[in-house]
């Protein structure tokens, strides 16, 4: 978890625009621009005051601007009646939003070779991580996909940014027909990567880390869970993940998260409690009950 506490702010909307297949909203957030680190996100309140809309929608941080005291943009799809009521969102509206959180992307501390990959809108955390790494001397190669050319998501300002942009969709309509991991050997290869930084749906995310681990070199994934609360409270977005110790927490996406070492995270039982997992029923400490206390 980060070690910057987050901030609650109700916060004007600058601009609403519509990118590609996705809407993004900017909102002047100088509390939570100052704090943010790459990767972390926010969780904005829907449907105003009166709302039966009580849960928050989570959103990735895709930008930071520091226009009057600090801005911070935001990207979705309108996939429910939630998003539907972000997108008839005008400049001038309030949103109460609450952020930075989550846990940021590790930064290497020499300049090294990074390749982003992204899969649709889980794209959107890499463009800042992209800026971060450059500052500190990495090249940067981007790996993006979606189902069509509308759902790559800005891959005009990828291909500014980065040292190179290769792209993939579904149905051909840009770059190579596809999946992302059917070209990331490829980038690999030719970039030297010496890491690699993921964000996308879960299938996405265990196939690139399969195929780093068999590069040997380190990847960091921020998985996609579905957020109730965003702070930890309510256990709905975790994902069973192994520790340095060996042992296999349900760990929270959105505080202990949502960027974990993909190798640690446990793909295959996503969305269960593996049975060996530190809690669950006739769980046991290797080494018996002292053991079992200090894990927990």
């Amino acid at each position: 978890m980060s070690d910057v506490r987050p901030v609650q702010m109700s916060s004007p909307v600058l601009t609403v625009r519509q990118v590609d297949a996705y809407h993004a909203i900017t909102v002047v957030a100088p509390g939570i621009a100052e704090r943010f680190r790459s990767g972390q996100f926010i969780a904005v309140a829907v449907g105003g005051e009166h709302s039966a809309m009580l849960t928050r929608r989570v959103f990735a941080i895709h930008e930071v601007k520091p226009d009057y005291g600090g801005t911070v943009e935001f990207l979705f799809a309108v996939r429910g009646r939630g998003t539907a009521w972000l997108a008839e969102r005008r400049s001038r509206d309030l949103l109460d939003v609450i952020g930075p959180l989550g846990r940021p992307f590790p930064l290497p501390r020499d300049p090294v070779n990074c390749v982003l990959v992204g899969g649709g809108s889980g794209s959107a955390p890499l463009f800042p991580l992209a800026h971060a790494l450059r500052r500190r001397g990495c090249r940067v190669d981007f790996v993006l996909g979606g189902a069509t050319a509308s759902r790559v998501f800005s891959a005009l300002t990828a291909r500014r940014i980065a040292e190179s942009a290769t792209f993939t969709t579904d149905d051909g309509s840009l770059g190579t027909r596809g999946r992302v991991t059917d070209v990331l050997a490829r980038v690999i290869d030719e970039a030297c990567s010496d890491v690699v930084y993921a964000c996308g749906p879960m299938p996405m995310l265990r196939e690139v880390t399969a195929m780093a681990m068999r590069y040997g070199i380190p990847v960091q994934v921020s998985v996609e869970e579905t957020m109730a609360c965003g702070t930890g409270i309510c256990m709905s977005c975790v994902v069973p993940v192994v520790g340095e110790d060996g042992i296999t927490r349900m760990a929270r996406a959105c505080v202990d998260g949502p960027v974990f070492r993909g190798e640690r995270v446990r793909f295959d039982d996503v969305g269960t409690v593996p049975f060996d997992a530190l809690g669950a029923p006739g769980w046991k400490a290797r080494g018996g009950e002292d053991r079992a206390r200090e894990a927990g």
